[in-house]
């Protein structure tokens, strides 16, 4: 489906947890973590746990080691590659890392099934400490955002791939999992005849509760892996077959939108049950 976009969080989404916590967990850093957490932003503090790690003595290695036995749901990875293979354009847009990100899509097999990764970069030094970096350099300037975290705004991540289909003149309707608080933001940028899935129960499917009427995207809440894979493939084949109803109609239905051709499973005032 070369006309389907699909926007995916990473931690709490594709994988089950927060990378950053079941790194600093599971090699014992717990307590400084949170001893430091009430003193810099959080990129800045993955950063300084990366050089605290480093300092007892655990490598590189360790942290590969540690992410590759992350809990993911077991139909998550097949409808990912089921998406790929049907023809959708992946992308992730996460406030995880590269390395976190692409160590675990890597164990998976799953990584050529993502075209981009937006996330705050990472490398490791001649002497094997990680550094993590912000993808936006907030201690320069402010993002001018409120209601994400000064590090990323994940709704200028949109705009931007927006405005790129625009300038290549390609016509996308767009599929958005998150679960987060940033991806409120994201999600506000979306448009009619776009979809989102935020995760039940989580900050992100609280947010949009309150007023769904701000999102203009259809929305359908998903409680597990089981859930968003049945849902994204049935919203695969409904975006599919509007487009091919779409374009056998007659000259004058021609301007009728997609988006008011596709079932709708509730109104806007209450969240689409599933």
């Amino acid at each position: 489906m070369a006309g389907i976009l699909m926007i995916f969080d990473f931690d709490k989404t594709i994988i089950d947890l927060d990378s950053d916590n079941w790194v600093v967990d599971e090699l014992g850093a717990t307590d400084i973590f949170k001893e430091l957490l009430p003193t810099m932003p959080w990129n800045t503090l993955m950063d300084r746990m990366m050089t605290e790690l480093h300092a007892q003595g655990k490598t590189i290695d360790d942290i590969a080691e540690v992410l590759k036995r992350v809990p993911i749901h077991p139909d998550v990875v097949p409808a990912i590659g089921a998406a790929h293979a049907l023809g959708c354009d992946l992308r992730i847009v996460s406030d995880a890392n590269t390395f976190f990100i692409e160590t675990i899509l890597d164990h998976l097999g799953i990584r050529e099934c993502f075209s981009e990764i937006h996330t705050n970069p990472s490398y490791v030094e001649e002497e094997g400490r990680l550094r993590i970096f912000p993808i936006h350099d907030f201690h320069k300037s402010s993002h001018g955002c409120n209601l994400c975290p000064p590090n990323m705004c994940k709704g200028l991540v949109v705009e931007r791939i927006q405005a790129s289909l625009m300038s290549e003149e390609k016509n996308k309707k767009f599929i958005y999992l998150g679960d987060g608080s940033g991806d409120y933001c994201p999600s506000l940028k979306l448009g009619e005849g776009d979809f989102l899935m935020p995760r039940k129960n989580f900050p992100l499917w609280d947010l949009v509760s309150q007023n769904p009427h701000v999102v203009k995207a259809e929305i359908h809440e998903w409680s597990d892996g089981e859930e968003l894979g049945r849902i994204l493939l049935r919203l695969i084949n409904t975006i599919s077959t509007a487009e091919n109803a779409d374009q056998f109609l007659p000259p004058q239905s021609m301007a009728i939108p997609v988006y008011e051709a596709l079932p709708s499973s509730a109104s806007k005032s209450a969240m689409v049950a599933n």
